[in-house]
């Protein structure tokens, strides 16, 4: 039984200040979810006589991380719109069914996960771009990092279900408190306790730890609307088979950023050396100080359209869907463009490297070209996936990466050098984000017209 049908607002409340108030504890929390790599990255950067090799090493780890985290969407955002929608339609019982299903497959994926990259990860960091130069410290951080996987999937892939109820402040407070933690714990174990790397990914998996802790403890209590039960937690064949249509379009979007940076750091290494692969570390990092914020709106806002397209409410979730891209757009103009403009002034956040900054500032207002339009492209995504619009979803996810970029990253540098590595990002994007404007725009129409 729901309680104090405290969802009910996402159906009632004024659009404006509803989105306001779920957006922005959501973009809080993928801020402060930002700051588990990126302070490890800034710290590690800044280790004297081996910081510069030391991020490019870590670096070299995204693939994995990228990885494990990918998995969590898979369960997460495959399963907390579909329990949005059910709560719109006052099934709480459904919902928590697939809240359940959802953390069992978490529960599935650690135990491979684990298992699988620490038997080979030595031959997958070579193959992901590391040289024998910054492969022990790849090794270093990846093999703490995948002890904490469980943790890992837990706070990324069941945060998803508070703030899928509207609880966004909850959502936000549950990577906060991993978030202080390892901010905290960062500088004693890297530097006081001379850890080095080691340090860094103990002191992230510990947090994420504390964040895990933090989630569960909501939703087994009667404060969540919906109950995260013990009974649920046994796979059911056709709710497994509703999550997986659903979450299979956020894990390629996330996997595959996987196979690209191995692609570029393989290209970036074949074309141009250690300096080169450095310069896309900082510059993934980057790209996720612009997409994070978005993607925080886009996670606060989806309950809303969920809710709403369960309820059926359609003035509300048209109105809901025009400010949200509005908003995404907006947010990549004004972030982009600092990259474009100004990319000194987030190059040496990372590194005191002269080189390496004037190498990154000289290719980044190329990679960064495109994003600054990126905002539509997030906004139409998150909206299919709030409508349950699977296929839709899936191919968009693939198009960018899979048919285009990783492509365009391997044949552009034979005829162009190292730049075409650099090229193919904005190529991609702007076919990508042409071709979901114009899907959005014929899909809308039909599923609205069938509210």
């Amino acid at each position: 039984m729901m309680k104090g049908n405290k969802d009910e607002r996402l159906g009632t409340a004024p659009l404006g200040k509803l989105m306001v108030s779920l957006a922005m504890p959501a973009v809080a929390a993928q801020l402060i979810n930002m700051l588990y790599n990126i302070v490890d990255r800034i710290y590690i950067g800044h280790i004297h006589g081996y910081g510069d090799v030391a991020l490019t090493g870590v670096g070299v780890t995204f693939p994995i991380i990228l990885m494990i985290s990918a998995f969590s969407a898979f369960a997460g955002m495959g399963g907390a719109p579909l329990a949005s929608i059910q709560l719109g339609k006052k099934h709480p019982d459904k919902a928590e069914e697939i809240l359940g299903n959802s953390a069992g497959l978490l529960i599935l994926f650690s135990i491979i996960l684990t298992i699988g990259f620490s038997v080979f990860k030595t031959p997958i960091l070579y193959a992901f771009g590391a040289s024998d130069t910054t492969i022990t410290y790849a090794r270093d951080y990846i093999g703490i990092y995948l002890l904490g996987t469980v943790f890992v999937q837990f706070a990324l892939g069941l945060n998803s279900f508070i703030s899928g109820q509207g609880e966004a402040k909850i959502a936000m407070l549950s990577v906060l408190i991993g978030a202080v933690v390892n901010i905290c714990l960062d500088p004693v174990l890297i530097f006081v306790m001379d850890m080095g790397v080691k340090g860094a990914a103990l002191a992230t998996i510990i947090s994420q730890a504390v964040s895990a802790v933090w989630v569960v403890r909501f939703l087994v209590s009667e404060k969540s609307v919906m109950r995260l039960k013990v009974q649920n937690l046994r796979l059911q064949k056709d709710v497994v088979k509703l999550i997986a249509g659903l979450g299979i379009s956020p894990f390629i979007m996330q996997s595959t950023e996987s196979f690209v940076t191995i692609t570029l750091n393989s290209g970036l290494q074949q074309y141009g050396g250690d300096l080169y692969v450095g310069t896309m570390s900082i510059m993934m990092s980057i790209m996720q100080l612009i997409i994070i914020p978005i993607q925080g709106i886009t996670q606060g806002v989806q309950p809303i359209i969920s809710y709403n397209y369960g309820a059926g409410k359609k003035d509300r979730v048209k109105g809901t869907i025009w400010r949200l891209i509005l908003s995404c757009l907006l947010g990549t103009l004004i972030l982009a463009g600092i990259a474009i403009l100004k990319p000194h002034v987030y190059a040496m956040i990372f590194t005191n490297n002269k080189k390496l900054v004037e190498l990154t500032c000289t290719y980044m207002p190329v990679y960064f070209l495109v994003i600054s339009i990126f905002g539509i492209q997030s906004a139409c995504q998150t909206v299919f996936l709030a409508l349950g619009q699977a296929k839709v979803s899936l191919f968009i996810a693939l198009l960018r990466k899979v048919f285009l970029l990783i492509p365009l990253a391997i044949i552009l540098p034979k005829y162009m050098g190292v730049l075409g590595i650099y090229i193919a990002e904005p190529i991609a994007d702007f076919i990508s984000v042409t071709t979901t404007g114009i899907l959005f725009a014929v899909t809308m129409k039909k599923v609205l017209r069938n509210m």
